[in-house]
């Protein structure tokens, strides 16, 4: 299985800091290359990444306060500036049409938006998926209509080439049978799919950017290989953390550990802890032992 890629353009709140952009968010995976948020400057980010903008096939928005969109209309600028010919899909919770629309008339004067194929969809469930991967939105809770996403790999049949190999069965298109976990017959011979098959387990990886605590974050977030967070607040600061909507560290890790998660990194920290960032990962670590907390431009793969 070929890996998936996070570049974590931004991981700073509403007020950037020197160290941390705006949030954003690269996933890519094969051909796909998808931005999770673009808050501001986030197309610069692209050029210190040395990532191009240009590969992007789709933007998943988890909701439109300006710290996470405000990077949008100069991302699509350059877009335009660069003939992306692309179709871009641009994905996100109750609003976005209106959103996107009032957007695009900084765009209009110029008569430059009709060159990108744009398709702009409200999401909610599972609202992408094909034989590589599926995409599924979760309502989060942040005073304004907001979304999770999860990207998930099903688990996928896989032939045993050595087995066959051994057998002295040459690559034909009656192969294609075995990964659908039929019996076929080669040369006379009959070839099961349980012996020369195995299920290779797929991926799963979950991005909950602002909301206060809620039950979906532990639903979505159930046995995932990665969790991706906002971690806002300390726990000695969750009453702030109610007041404006967001997590504490220590809040997240609960949900982590109950849900089963594999790793945890948390993100979207705010700027008053910048002096002491280690503050944020202890809280988490103490409950939810293997989390890192993201910087801007670091890359995980899995």
């Amino acid at each position: 299985m070929e890996k998936i890629r996070l570049t974590f353009l931004g991981t700073g709140d509403a007020i950037p800091t020197k160290k941390r952009n705006h949030t954003a968010i690269l996933l890519s995976y094969k051909n796909e290359n998808i931005l999770i948020d673009c808050g501001e400057g986030t197309q610069r980010q692209f050029k210190f990444a040395e990532l191009s903008p240009m590969q992007l096939t789709r933007i998943l928005i988890t909701h439109w306060h300006g710290d996470h969109t405000l990077g949008l209309l100069g991302l699509l600028e350059t877009l335009i500036m660069q003939n992306y010919s692309k179709k871009l899909s641009i994905y996100g919770p109750k609003g976005t049409k209106r959103y996107f629309s009032l957007l695009s008339q900084f765009l209009g004067p110029y008569k430059k938006l009709h060159k990108l194929n744009l398709q702009v969809e409200e999401v909610q469930g599972k609202f992408f998926e094909n034989n590589e991967f599926s995409l599924t939105a979760w309502q989060m809770s942040h005073g304004v209509p907001a979304n999770a996403y999860v990207f998930e790999i099903p688990d996928q049949r896989r032939i045993d080439k050595s087995k066959l190999k051994e057998l002295g069965v040459a690559s034909t298109p009656e192969l294609k049978k075995l990964k659908e976990g039929k019996d076929v017959f080669i040369d006379g011979k009959k070839l099961k799919a349980k012996d020369l098959t195995y299920i290779e387990k797929g991926k799963k990886v979950c991005v909950v950017l602002d909301t206060k605590l809620n039950e979906n974050i532990g639903k979505l977030a159930r046995n995932a290989d990665l969790l991706v967070s906002e971690a806002t607040f300390l726990d000695k600061d969750k009453k702030l953390a109610e007041q404006y909507n967001h997590m504490t560290a220590a809040q997240v890790a609960k949900v982590a550990k109950k849900a089963k998660v594999k790793k945890l990194i948390l993100t979207h920290i705010s700027q008053r802890y910048e002096k002491n960032l280690s503050e944020s990962l202890n809280e988490a670590k103490k409950i939810f032992p293997n989390t890192s907390l993201a910087r801007d431009f670091d890359v995980v793969e899995l």
